[in-house]
């Protein structure tokens, strides 16, 4: 069945679907969508953003998902002869090299391939990392509920399910989420400490998150930043220490670098109960950014990625603690290197920072001095920021201010 066909049914079975929900005459359906009785359905399969709106609007569901279900393909079938745990592997090699898109087939076919509910969560669990390195947090997240609420799961399967769920919530900056299932996670282990390094790395990240959900909400709630700062601070020391010790003992690095990445938020929270002087802090993380002078000649991984989070933290330090001069060299500095090891990376969630807080940047240097900094974005920029609105709806607002405020430079 060609492509054309295929779309044209299922179009045809929403309409239908529609209909029915609402109890409507063929008549009705057709005057409720704005069309002809006999040309409801386009016969190219492709249809107006406005059916779409309308069948919507019928049906009492989200746009996205009734596009999504209209015009996502056939699902893949699996092969005579496959082997679940042949396909697992493959996918778990694409995931360490940091091929997202080989991830994303990979794991279409194991779920194509899954015959159980823990082969079908874990064909989940490998579509949901995919979609996180690809920076699309929301169907990564979408991913791992599926997963979670097939039964029976394997309770190693579940804990790792539940620790990238609130990497997946604190992504999406949805820190209630991510700051509960975090502190179930950790809660699971204090009577009864952690077996076997799947155990144990679970622990860290659950108090990783749960540090940085609490280091984010210094910001987002004021009258209660001295509790968050200490809550993070506790939070996020232990969880350095954990994938310190993990780096040593298993001989993986890349633990080291997400110590790091502790680390820098320490800075940030050391400021704010008064322990770190700011500008030491950011002395501190200037002098440490020189490890990645050139991010292109810097391996990808934890490490690299890490220095993109400490250039993060050191610009909220400049927002709550500097004044001018120094607020905008250190901000015009870490924006800037933030952004290289972004796109070194393809990391969307450094991008989103990034530009945010270069816009406060530039927003304060107008209102304090009066001048109108000129903004030049190239094409390549454009298409960050447009690729950054669609991945996070809290940057949308954010994205449309830097376009409308830039000098947009067209290629030939």
């Amino acid at each position: 069945m060609s492509q054309v066909v295929a779309r044209r049914e299922r179009l045809s079975r929403f309409v239908d679907l529609a209909r029915m929900y609402r109890g409507w005459s063929r008549q009705q359906m057709a005057e409720s969508l704005g069309r002809d009785i006999s040309k409801i359905v386009p016969d190219s399969g492709n249809p107006k953003l406005d059916l779409v709106v309308a069948l919507a609007e019928a049906l009492d569901w989200q746009v996205g998902d009734v596009a999504r279900c209209v015009w996502e393909e056939p699902t893949e079938t699996s092969a005579e002869g496959d082997d679940f745990a042949v396909l697992d592997a493959r996918a778990i090699e694409a995931h360490r090299a940091g091929d997202w898109r080989a991830l994303l087939a990979g794991g279409r076919r194991l779920l194509a391939a899954a015959r159980t509910p823990a082969d079908r969560a874990r064909a989940l669990n490998r579509l949901s990392g995919a979609n996180d390195g690809l920076g699309r947090h929301a169907r990564s997240l979408e991913c791992l509920q599926e997963a979670l609420a097939l039964a029976p799961l394997p309770a190693n399967l579940e804990l790792m399910l539940r620790v990238n769920l609130a990497g997946s919530h604190y992504a999406l900056w949805n820190l209630a989420e991510a700051r509960a299932v975090a502190g179930d996670i950790v809660a699971r282990f204090e009577p009864l400490p952690p077996e076997g390094r799947l155990e144990r790395v679970a622990q860290a990240f659950a108090l990783m998150h749960r540090g940085q959900c609490a280091r984010r909400a210094i910001a987002q709630c004021p009258e209660t930043a001295d509790r968050n700062a200490e809550d993070a601070h506790a939070d996020l020391s232990r969880a350095a220490e954990l994938f310190q010790a993990l780096a040593r003992e298993f001989g993986d690095d890349s633990y080291g670098g997400v110590a790091n990445t502790c680390r820098g938020a320490l800075l940030e929270v050391g400021c704010e109960l008064g322990t770190v002087a700011p500008k030491d802090a950011i002395a501190t993380i200037t002098q440490a950014i020189g490890a990645v002078e050139d991010p292109e000649r810097s391996p990808p991984g934890d490490w690299l990625e890490s220095y993109g989070w400490w250039c993060i933290y050191g610009c909220n330090v400049a927002m709550r603690h500097l004044k001018d001069p120094e607020f905008h060299r250190a901000m015009a500095i870490l924006t800037n290197k933030a952004i290289e090891v972004a796109e070194r990376l393809g990391n969307w969630s450094l991008r989103e920072r990034a530009f945010s807080l270069e816009l406060v940047r530039r927003e304060r240097l107008e209102r304090t001095t009066g001048f109108d900094a000129d903004w030049v974005l190239d094409e390549d920029d454009v298409r960050t920021i447009a690729g950054t609105m669609g991945r996070f709806p809290s940057f949308r607002e954010t994205g449309w201010q830097i376009l409308s405020q830039a000098r947009i430079v067209e290629g030939a």
